[in-house]
């Protein structure tokens, strides 16, 4: 049987991976696919993929747009979630902030440079008319939970994380949101190493099928919304909101899609060049 490595964050957008794995529909394929959770998002993984401690990865598009572009031996073979990833901008509840424009100058918790948190900073700050070089601050914190304490030990001011993902740390009154940035783009695509793409595509042509015939009836599994609501520790009222939001995808990210995400990565001096589609991306 052979073993494969996938990584990706432990939250409700990867729940399809979960239910697959527990109805053993990988092995019934001969495929022991493991599964690694990534409590520092995207940057963790994109080191994940380099070192080879996993052959897979659902990850968010721009970062690895970014770390492939900066010599990470991996491509996009598939869209994962086609819908934006909606980021909330959080403060400590007991912080003088109220508005996006009072952290103009801050300093931004990040989980670490080049993950999302880092990337959708620079999306905010130009959103804003914010300059670039003087009013971003980064302070690396890892994770959430760390996050957690950087602002409220003050050294850190402000955290861009998934909206619904931390909407129980502000329902607690830890977090306060003061504003939304929804990412211009898909949200999450899969990204698989070069090795395993060239050694195994058939292995990968089957994991993707598996987990897409998953997601296209995703939203229709009885009581989903139930499910989340319990694993996530989320209120089903906001669960039923964010799958209204979200659409999964089966098909690789295009090209026009793909040159928009790295214009805007250039031009705010995010990655140094532009490279060709076929470059980025591997069909199935």
């Amino acid at each position: 049987m052979k073993k494969v490595n996938i990584g990706g964050v432990p939250e409700h957008f990867n729940l399809a991976w979960y239910l697959t794995l527990k109805n053993g529909e990988y092995k019934t394929e001969d495929i022991n696919l493991r599964w690694h959770d990534y409590y520092g998002g995207t940057g963790d993984m994109c080191q994940g993929l380099r070192s080879g401690d996993i052959d897979i990865a659902v990850i968010l598009t721009e970062g690895i747009v970014k770390d492939i572009i900066a010599g990470n031996p991996s491509k996009i073979v598939q869209t994962f979630v086609q819908t934006p990833l909606i980021w909330g901008i959080h403060v400590d509840a007991k912080s003088p902030f109220k508005t996006i424009e009072d952290i103009k100058g801050k300093n931004a918790a990040i989980s670490r440079y080049g993950s999302g948190s880092h990337l959708m900073a620079y999306i905010n700050a130009k959103n804003n008319g914010w300059d670039l070089e003087q009013d971003l601050r980064f302070e690396v914190v890892k994770n959430l939970d760390n996050a957690i304490k950087t602002l409220q030990g003050g050294k850190a001011d402000y955290f861009m994380w998934e909206k619904f993902t931390t909407k129980p740390i502000v329902d607690d009154g830890v977090f306060r949101r003061i504003g939304n940035c929804p990412s211009p783009w898909p949200c999450f695509v899969i990204a698989v190493s070069n090795d395993f793409i060239d050694n195994h595509k058939d292995d990968l042509e089957t994991i993707l099928r598996i987990i897409n015939e998953t997601t296209r009836e995703f939203k229709y599994i009885p009581s989903i919304d139930k499910t989340i609501a319990i694993r996530y520790e989320q209120d089903i009222n906001d669960v039923q909101e964010w799958l209204s939001l979200t659409e999964w995808s089966q098909e690789l990210i295009d090209e026009p899609t793909l040159d928009m995400v790295q214009k805007e990565l250039y031009n705010l001096s995010i990655i140094p060049e532009v490279l060709p589609y076929d470059q980025l991306t591997y069909s199935i």
